[in-house]
């Protein structure tokens, strides 16, 4: 049993088959972590503060001691919970340079009989791992466009259904891109963990095969898809869907949670200012009236207007538009798979 450190392709490679644990403090993992690592944390978030803080006025040797200290009780529930993780004692960790913290960890779990697999550079290694990567892999993007409520997501699932491989990034966002994007959806994660999960899903793709993504702004919600990845979709061949109106409704009535009126406000209020105010005004009288439709009607004549502006300024060298008497995804995503 020993200590083996791994750049990081070869990291990831092997923490698919054990247990690797993330050993920065809590608020770091929040921040931003390698999907599938555990939160392993050395130090808690005001403990971490308190040895930075004596690091910094007084000097390494004291921020070391007060480390140990703090560490030194916790050492064997620190054994006991990886071997619950790793009962095969082989196991990975990582920290935020690959320094100290999991230096720590791998030679206390080494002491305990296990294998140990250590990030060389640590999390920012792989942060510059993962954003090199995503400025320069090159994929053979399709990309689908519509008006809102056209139903891409839905779409792009039937895709997948027929075996296409299809890349969801509103779901990675836990957003729907608009102003009524949050409404049902789970909180979503950090800029910083967005693009982490983004690669994640991107590195499991097959480069020889074409990719389908919706048509989205850079920002979705809070998050950005990473400008090496949007320059490839923007200079991608985009498939304009045209649906009925009152299939485009109809679609907006499943996507949002129509029990959530106060919800439905808020978004009607971000869109305010471009909506105009006696528009404004009627969505919220027929929001309180339960009159679901001509609300969503209303958002439809702003959101057709913007979508129409970003079509003429499209730099697609391909734009294809798919005109359908009706709003199945199914029969939509079997014409986009046969071209």
């Amino acid at each position: 049993m020993g200590i083996t450190k791994l750049e990081v392709k070869e990291f990831l490679l092997e923490v698919r088959n054990r247990p690797f644990l993330d050993v920065r403090s809590p608020g770091e993992y929040l921040q931003g972590h390698i999907p599938g690592s555990i939160s392993f944390p050395l130090f808690s978030n005001e403990e971490r503060a308190k040895v930075g803080t004596r690091y910094k006025q007084v000097g390494k040797e004291s921020a070391f001691l007060l480390g140990l200290k703090i560490v030194g009780p916790k050492m064997a529930d620190f054994v006991k919970k990886a071997i619950r993780l790793a009962p095969d004692r082989k196991i990975a960790v990582h920290c935020w340079r690959g320094g100290q913290r999991s230096g720590s960890i791998a030679w206390l779990l080494q002491q305990a009989g296990f294998e140990v697999v250590v990030l060389n550079g640590g999390y920012k290694a792989y942060r510059q791992y993962i954003l090199d990567s995503l400025s320069t892999i090159t994929f053979q993007i399709n990309v689908v466009g519509g008006k809102t409520g056209v139903g891409k997501t839905r779409v792009l699932n039937a895709l997948s259904d027929l075996g296409e491989q299809v890349l969801d990034l509103e779901f990675l966002a836990n957003h729907k891109g608009s102003a009524f994007g949050f409404i049902g959806e789970l909180p979503q994660p950090t800029p910083e963990q967005f693009e982490n999960i983004l690669w994640d899903n991107l590195a499991s793709l097959d480069l020889n095969r074409r990719l389908w993504v919706e048509n989205e702004s850079r920002s979705i919600g809070r998050v950005y898809i990473p400008e090496g990845f949007w320059k490839q979709m923007k200079l991608s061949p985009l498939f304009h869907i045209e649906i009925p109106q009152a299939d485009r409704i109809n679609n907006l009535l499943k996507d949002y949670v129509l029990e959530d009126t106060p919800a439905l406000k808020i978004a009607f209020e971000k869109i305010a200012p471009k909506l105009g105010g006696l528009r404004f005004k009627q969505a919220l009288e027929a929001l309180d009236a339960g009159h679901f439709s001509q609300a969503a009607a209303l958002a439809l004549e702003y959101y057709d207007k913007t979508y129409q502006h970003c079509l003429d300024q499209n730099i697609s060298p391909q734009i294809r538009r798919l005109d359908f008497s009706h709003g199945d995804p199914h029969q939509i995503a079997l014409m986009l798979s046969q071209l």
